[in-house]
């Protein structure tokens, strides 16, 4: 059996390809994101695609996907709702909500939640769009790993909560500053879910987005058998995956 990827695409875009064969996207900001490498712009299937909140830099190729591939797309209800009239096909929505889990082709999804925003402007003017709140995911891989992409967020007292409810493997956590976490709290947010592997996201996009892994290594020296994986974009990780899972 194969080993499950995860691949990083630029600030807080992944593409994870489990053990049998199943590819999931989560907030696929590929077109117009400086960070994707052109060769994975244009995906060439897509299984799921998981999305945290209503910001563009993380709806950003869903609708796109969704159309071409037939991708199961999960998000909270009223993104969800949103997304089916910006053209996905309500026979491919799956619109949970905070603490739901559902399964998709074999894979655990399950909303947590995030400190942050989520609505968009209204293009009417106007109110702004209510697009739901702001949601991590846990996804738990057919063989039991389990990855928690925490989406946009600050830091949260409740991270030791699904820390404690799903123990993942491996946090993806954002740690750019001005629009979510900056490293020191990124240092905190690691010792709240005790977990021992972490691939930094939502930094370097843009210049405002200061925060680095180096900062965050400093930050965690204390924390023992801690790996802090900086990926680059387009860069995957494989191996360790399969070998975290034998815990």
């Amino acid at each position: 059996m194969a080993d499950t990827t995860l691949t990083w695409l630029g600030h807080a875009a992944f593409r994870i390809d489990t053990a049998t064969g199943k590819r999931i996207y989560i907030d696929p900001f590929l077109n117009g994101n400086p960070k994707c490498p052109a060769g994975e712009q244009e995906p060439e299937r897509a299984d799921i695609v998981a999305v945290t909140h209503g910001h563009g830099d993380h709806v950003g190729d869903t609708v796109a996907i969704a159309q071409k591939h037939g991708s199961t797309v999960v998000a909270q209800v009223e993104l969800a709702g949103w997304l089916g009239k910006q053209g996905v096909d309500e026979g491919l929505l799956v619109a949970s909500n905070k603490g739901g889990t559902v399964e998709v082709a074999g894979i655990g999804v399950t909303m947590t939640s995030a400190d942050h925003s989520a609505g968009d402007w209204n293009p009417d003017g106007g109110v702004p769009l209510y697009l739901g709140e702001p949601a991590g995911f846990v996804l738990t891989m057919e063989n039991g790993f389990r990855i928690y992409h925490a989406g946009d967020t600050a830091v949260f007292g409740d991270m030791r909560l699904i820390g404690e409810l799903y123990r993942p493997h491996i946090a993806l956590l954002p740690i750019g500053d001005f629009y979510t976490m900056d490293p020191v709290q990124g240092a905190y947010a690691i010792r709240l879910l005790g977990v021992k592997t972490v691939v930094p996201m939502h930094y370097g996009t843009f210049p405002v987005l200061t925060g680095t892994p180096q900062r965050l290594r400093e930050l965690t020296k204390d924390v023992a058998d801690l790996q802090i994986i900086d990926l680059k974009p387009g860069e995957t990780l494989t191996g360790r995956l399969k070998r975290l899972v034998a815990v």
